[in-house]
């Protein structure tokens, strides 16, 4: 029975111990507390957070609403400890063109994403959630639970988080059990090197964001962390040779302080690390007894802009469907669906704004809409939004197609072509 009543007992296995679990676990608890409710959370999780033995491939940026939510939603302070640096806004390249923007929100936080997962997992399993280092290698539904067979014993259920991300083997066990079809991915490069301290204090507060008019680059970022600078590549298939042409390019080179350096304060420097992320809505990604969760369901934004923010709300939104309206397909459709409407609805948009944003990138006319930006302060707030993730794309386009903005767009490309 997948209402079950109040009275009973209820086990909840969760796939993955990133923020995305980590969260639904720490809903789980509070939720089951307020209502009087005897619940189990089993989180399985094979990666090793502490001692930063597990690299996350994520650059770690972190901005409102997220401390507010983890410190209302899950009674979880945000660890402002882990801080290596505070970005205050963002650098937007064209060719030959640059412009620096900036909102009215708080700063946002960069930090070590590993540090971040262990900190997350670590105040789960304080609350009272089980975390079994052990990795899930199948499963089974039946009518009264879930079996999760791993690398170890077997762990039973009644119902199954799916918060395992991008990793592929969950995904096709789950596909093969439940017809889960994971999103359709970016791939991204990632990698690092220390500029020297006078280079970062020099460098500033800013991400600095590129869309190169390369067909395999979505877009490029440099972001300042600490003592040294982050940077990453996405796109379809990018890989380590395009990383390497990538910081070739003069517009690159030019906003990367003392490069010839790199390896010379640290030996580390210009590892590339590769990753995946999604970049549309997964399909069946909730049903009897299971539901996924952040990257997994493909709850995310376009550009990947507020990843851990959206991983933290999906997974506070399938531990109280869970709680309060059941684990069937139908309790998942009438209640989680409709609890992610706001980022469901937006994806359509966020879609079209990256396909038009790539677009504009290939034909050169990114420097004209930098300088209409200049001039036009609801086009600039339209940049910021995009790239800083801080609105919805709905917002972003109706700053973007506000007749001043495009007044100001064609006036710079006639300018350009005169």
């Amino acid at each position: 029975m997948m209402n079950r009543n109040a009275s009973e007992s209820l086990h909840i296995v969760i796939l993955g111990g990133g923020p995305a679990g980590s969260a639904c676990g720490l809903a789980l608890l509070k939720l089951a507390t307020q209502i009087d409710r005897a619940v189990k959370v089993t989180i399985l999780e094979s990666k090793q957070f502490a001692g930063e033995r597990h690299y996350n491939q994520c650059v770690g940026v972190l901005s409102t609403p997220l401390p507010d939510l983890m410190e209302r939603e899950l009674l979880v302070p945000f660890p402002t400890d882990l801080t290596q640096a505070l970005i205050t806004g963002y650098t937007l390249h064209g060719d030959r063109e640059e412009l620096p923007l900036e909102g009215d929100d708080e700063p946002s936080v960069a930090l070590r994403r590993v540090k971040y997962d262990g900190y997350m997992l670590e105040s789960a399993m304080k609350r009272g959630v089980e975390v079994l280092p052990v990795r899930a290698t199948s499963l089974e539904f039946h009518e009264d639970g879930v079996i999760v067979y791993t690398d170890s014993a077997p762990v039973e259920g009644d119902v199954l988080v799916g918060a395992f991300g991008m990793d592929e083997g969950s995904a096709a066990f789950f596909s093969r059990q439940a017809k889960y079809k994971p999103p359709q991915a970016l791939s991204s490069i990632v990698t690092k090197y220390h500029p020297g301290t006078e280079a970062m204090d020099a460098f500033g507060k800013h991400i600095h964001a590129f869309l190169p008019k390369h067909p395999r680059i979505e877009f490029g970022g440099i972001t300042p962390k600490g003592d040294h600078l982050t940077i990453n590549i996405a796109g379809r298939n990018v890989d380590a040779p395009l990383m390497s042409a990538f910081l070739k390019q003069p517009v690159v080179r030019e906003a990367l302080p003392n490069f010839e350096m790199a390896r010379q304060y640290d030996a580390d420097d210009l590892r590339y690390y590769k990753g995946r992320f999604p970049c549309s809505l997964a399909r069946n990604y909730y049903g009897d007894r299971f539901v996924m969760i952040g990257d997994a369901a493909g709850l995310v934004r376009s550009f990947k802009g507020k990843g851990v923010t959206a991983a933290v709300q999906t997974g506070i939104r399938a531990a109280e469907t869970i709680l309060s309206a059941g684990f069937s397909r139908a309790a998942f459709d009438d209640h989680y669906r409709s609890a992610n409407e706001d980022l469901i609805s937006d994806m359509s948009y966020g879609q079209t704004m990256r396909s038009v944003v790539i677009l504009m990138a290939r034909a050169g006319m990114l420097d004209a809409v930098i300088r209409a930006a200049r001039k036009e302060p609801r086009l600039r707030r339209a940049l910021f939004g995009a790239v800083s993730g801080h609105e919805s794309y709905r917002t972003v386009w109706g700053d973007s197609l506000a007749p001043a903005s495009l007044t100001a767009i064609l006036g710079a490309v006639l300018k350009r072509t005169s």
